[in-house]
């Protein structure tokens, strides 16, 4: 067993708690050094079914998932029964001896234990977390000092069942602490959240939607520390109309749904775009048509996303790959907004919003938009040659005016030819200084091998997988981050002596193909994926070769 880069498999039915002990046991290597990533799979269940973490374990980042796994953690009996044959050879099984009759592995009575030490049933978990700490050579100070900040609430009865389980199990294997610092561990959507505060969000609203609940979640517990107000309201038409009546009145404000709740956001997305008014929408996928397969993941909403509201919108589409750009590009999404006051998406999905990821911080600031100077009588839609007209707020000296209605420079409703003409033109030349600026930053990502003839190309969290992939087959990799508008230029320098194209995506259709040969890129095979997981590494690789 490669002790430098392992993966780890813990589950059990929902209830259990093997969510909160995959998390543990994640922060116990990170205390140690290791590169983390975690995705979580579970069912529409509060209770029964069943629940698993996959956390990988690395010297290096941890960039995506492997189909075999080196430890297996069961919780209960199907957890053997789903995932034994995924066991790696040299792999080791550690399960609850009360609930599980298995030839192989180390037993714990981890039941047994809790009962003995007066602890209530959910309390199994922190028993099977401490066996696996002693069988894997964890020192106990270790296990100690993150049990002590990851449980609030009757602590020292959880470190006393820790403790028996830990004396009771035997050492087989010994993971080495490394020199690196323990970096933060952080999910998408808390990434998302502490982009948005970092250029300013002051409101945020939601209604609870899987997978973006998380942001609504973690803002709401944390509103006090982060300055921000977080407002649940009774639907996805009420938060996104509020939001722009928070930014009318000068609030920085985003909302988070997915497919389902911006499907109903898109007549105000309009009107965001008529008013010329900033927004953030976090738009986080799942399965569709429909309600879909809730809890699982996808990536069907790229054409949607792109498409969406009536009429010639002006808008910006991101689509970051992992927490650390999920911080940058929501924030550099809010200082977008209120430069080009406009709507900005900012595409995530399942895997990026639910993962918990490494997070290294990049550096990212507020940016003021354009005001008025209070000079002369306010126009609120004043044509200057770039499009952006300076903004003011009610309150102000001038009179702001907004609507959904054509309008003249005032924002008085029109019905005037030109006068619509005028204004339509105008929102068109703020598109093209969007396009520019697209082409201007660093809109594309290249992995890999920058000489190979063949490129994949992907968006959103594939990249850590696809990423992977094409270095252990030695190819290039091209990630576009802003899809919208689209970064042609970077795009085709990107593929520049590509001779063949492959797109990997989490759909059936082949989006991002679709949006590449809209803008004149032939792609000549997909990759598709859309049972609701997202790729192995392994199997990622087997489809691509076939292709290569």
């Amino acid at each position: 067993m490669n002790t430098n880069d392992f993966s780890i498999l813990i589950g059990g039915a929902a209830g259990q708690g093997s969510r909160k002990a995959g998390l543990i046991v994640a922060k116990i290597f990170n205390s140690l050094g290791y590169g983390i990533l975690i995705y979580d799979d579970y069912q529409s269940l509060i209770r029964g079914g069943h629940s698993f973490s996959l956390i990988r374990v690395s010297e290096k980042e941890s960039l995506s998932h492997s189909r075999s796994i080196d430890f297996l953690l069961a919780l209960d009996q199907r957890t053997i029964e789903e995932h034994e044959g995924d066991l790696n050879k040299e792999g080791v099984i550690v399960f609850n001896k009360d609930r599980i009759k298995n030839s192989k592995g180390t037993g714990i009575a981890i039941e047994a234990i809790v009962k003995e030490c007066g602890g209530i049933p959910i309390m199994a978990n922190i028993a099977l977390i401490g066996g696996f700490a002693k069988i894997t050579g964890i020192e106990w100070e270790v296990l100690e000092q993150v049990l002590r900040k990851e449980i609030g609430r009757e602590i020292e009865k959880n470190l006393e069942i820790a403790q028996k389980a830990f004396d009771n199990a035997q050492s087989i294997i010994e993971i080495k602490k490394l020199k690196n610092n323990p970096r933060p561990l952080l999910t998408g959507n808390e990434a998302v959240a502490f982009g948005g505060v970092k250029a300013g969000l002051e409101i945020y609203y939601a209604y609870p939607m899987t997978p973006a609940t998380g942001i609504l979640h973690y803002l709401a517990e944390h509103n006090q520390d982060l300055n921000v107000c977080v407002s649940q309201l009774e639907n996805e038409i009420a938060i996104i109309n509020a939001a722009i009546g928070s930014a009318y009145a000068g609030k920085r404000s985003m909302v988070g749904t997915s497919g389902g709740g911006f499907a109903l956001m898109t007549e105000a997305l309009s009107l965001a775009v008529q008013a010329e008014t900033p927004v953030v929408i976090v738009e986080s996928q799942r399965p569709g048509p429909a309600s879909g397969v809730p809890t699982y993941q996808a990536q069907g909403d790229l054409l949607f996303s792109l498409f969406a509201g009536h009429g010639d919108i002006v808008k910006f589409v991101v689509a970051p790959g992992d927490a650390n750009e999920a911080f940058y590009w929501t924030a550099r999404a809010m200082n977008l907004a209120w430069k080009y006051q406009t709507p900005v998406i900012v595409l995530i999905d399942k895997e990026l919003s639910e993962s918990t990821y490494s997070f290294n911080e990049e550096e990212i600031k507020k940016e003021e938009g354009r005001t008025w100077d209070g000079k002369g009588e306010y126009k609120r839609y004043l044509d200057l040659k770039d499009g952006i007209s300076p903004v003011a707020f009610p309150g102000s000296k001038g009179v702001v005016k907004a609507t959904s209605y054509e309008h003249d420079e005032f924002g008085i409703t029109t019905e005037d030819a030109e006068a619509v003409k005028k204004m339509q033109e105008k929102r068109m030349k703020k598109f093209e200084l969007m396009r520019e600026e697209a082409e201007k930053i660093q809109s594309v990502n290249v992995f890999g091998n920058l000489k190979s003839k063949t490129a994949i190309v992907c968006f959103g969290s594939t990249k850590g997988v696809a990423r992977e992939a094409a270095e252990g087959l030695e190819l290039k990799m091209v990630q576009p981050l802003i899809l919208e508008p689209f970064p042609k230029e970077q795009v085709e320098k990107a593929l520049m002596g590509s001779e063949k194209i492959i797109c990997v995506e989490n759909n059936a259709s082949g989006q991002l193909a679709k949006l590449l040969s809209c803008h004149g890129i032939s792609v000549g095979e997909k990759v598709l994926k859309y049972d609701g997981r997202p790729f192995f590494k392994e199997e990622l690789e087997e489809k691509i070769k076939k292709f290569i």
